[in-house]
């Protein structure tokens, strides 16, 4: 078995050598850094980078104590987050030398966590869908997907073993699925959101890439504070619910293999694997999602909205146009269906442990032009359930494709205990 370079470490296996002292966080970092300079004008995943500041941290880091569980690890933050000591441009050239005074609460738990920031990473326009400089690292003519591009970007690319990212509709495993890593989408509320740049408080999710489940889990421990998610493979039968959706007839042929191919390997091991009931109405989530965000969108980039209108892209003016046009009344009855459905989707896991679903309609799609459609995505982002995205297949032009798994509202160390179990299974 070839050993690992240095850059290719997984996170999850950088941080026990980092923790035991049998490898140094300059020597990581450095690595990092020249993959970074041997491949970013290539797939363009880093916007801003500080390779004196971060080598600074890590040497800093090998001459003291262990900070806790990302301890000497290189990240790359997703640039609608504030960083006080670099630029943060929110993916617009409304901010385009904006310098926050402050770290957003995430990137500084990350770095009371031992974390060095290496840099910030491309996003699209305020994390909504008009495309940054990323391109897909397994094929630069194919998007890298969105909101959080450079971010999966540059785990994929082995950049970096761990990046930050954020979800409204499928801005961590739409990217995920078409860069071939691991995302995960914690609970709504269990990451504290202060000073990330917010479209719709109902949905906006902080989250994250890896190369492993252990890798994210890692990262979610130390952004929820929750070290369950730590402790791994869930033991005894794991009830698996299969979720096609209504969306089904819209998943293409890479994504209908990658289904029969999971759950052929899974329906051998000792796991359940049922059909879940599908609950009616269950296609309304879709646009009562587009309509919650859309509403919410519309107030929060207000200012944006009105003093820098010009600066906007024109998809992103009519978004703010229709979302700016809906009332408070009716958006409080969306709020009210929503909160119902919330409830409604719960009795799903009295029956099963977690549910197996699609990521996407397929591969990465070609072209730069756009970032690849959340449909898959919407609806549990609406519902505020936990997922996590599991590459384990290719298609036939190499390109990544995978499945995500979603879990219990609150119970995020479950479902990572079960991704880990399934994703081993679907690997190897």
């Amino acid at each position: 078995m070839t050993t690992p370079k240095l850059h290719e470490l997984g996170a999850a296996q950088a941080a026990t050598l980092l923790a035991r002292r049998e490898l140094k966080a300059e020597d990581l970092v450095r690595a990092c850094l020249e993959r970074v300079a041997a491949r970013n004008d290539d797939i363009h995943a880093f916007v801003h980078l500080d390779a004196v500041s971060a080598l600074a941290q890590a040497r800093a880091l090998d001459a003291g104590p262990v900070r806790g569980p990302l301890h000497g690890l290189p990240i790359g933050v997703k640039d609608i987050f504030d960083t006080s000591d670099l630029p943060t441009g929110y993916g617009s050239a409304v901010y385009a030398h904006h310098r926050p005074a402050a770290d957003a609460a995430s990137v500084a738990l990350c770095r009371e966590a031992g974390a060095v920031v290496l840099g910030k990473t491309v996003t699209t326009e305020f994390a909504y869908f008009a495309p940054g400089a990323t391109v897909n690292p397994h094929n630069a003519l194919h998007t890298p997907g969105g909101s959080s591009s450079g971010s999966a970007a540059a785990v994929a690319d082995h950049m970096v073993p761990l990046a930050l990212g954020t979800q409204t509709a499928g801005s961590i495993i739409r990217p995920a699925a078409y860069c071939g890593v691991v995302g995960y989408k914690p609970s709504l509320g269990r990451v504290v959101g202060a000073g990330v740049k917010s479209l719709s408080p109902t949905m906006d999710v902080i989250g994250g890439f890896g190369r492993d489940v252990r890798d994210v889990a890692l990262l979610g421990a130390v952004l929820t504070g929750d070290l369950r998610l730590l402790e791994g493979h869930e033991h005894g039968t794991l009830r698996i619910g299969l979720f096609p959706s209504p969306s089904w007839p819209q998943a293409d042929a890479d994504t209908q293999k990658a289904w029969e191919q999971a759950t052929q390997a899974l329906a051998r091991n000792s796991d359940s694997c049922q059909d879940v009931a599908m609950p009616q109405d269950f296609d309304e989530l879709i646009q009562l999602q587009k309509d919650v965000m859309t509403f919410e969108m519309a107030r929060s980039l207000s200012f944006e909205r009105l003093r820098h209108r010009e600066a906007l892209s024109p998809q992103l003016v009519a978004l703010l146009d229709t979302g700016i046009s809906i009332d408070g009344a009716t958006h409080a009855a969306r709020l009210q269906r929503t909160a119902e459905w919330r409830l409604r989707i719960d009795a799903l896991f009295e029956r099963h442990d977690v549910l197996l679903t699609p990521s996407t309609m397929g591969a990465a799609p070609a072209g730069l032009a756009a970032t690849g459609d959340p449909l898959f995505c919407r609806s549990w982002s609406l519902l505020g359930l936990p997922a996590v995205h599991l590459p384990f297949a290719r298609n036939a032009k190499g390109l990544p494709v995978g499945l995500q798994l979603v879990g219990r509202m609150g119970e995020d160390h479950k479902l990572l205990a079960a991704a880990q179990r399934i994703h081993d299974r679907l690997r190897y």
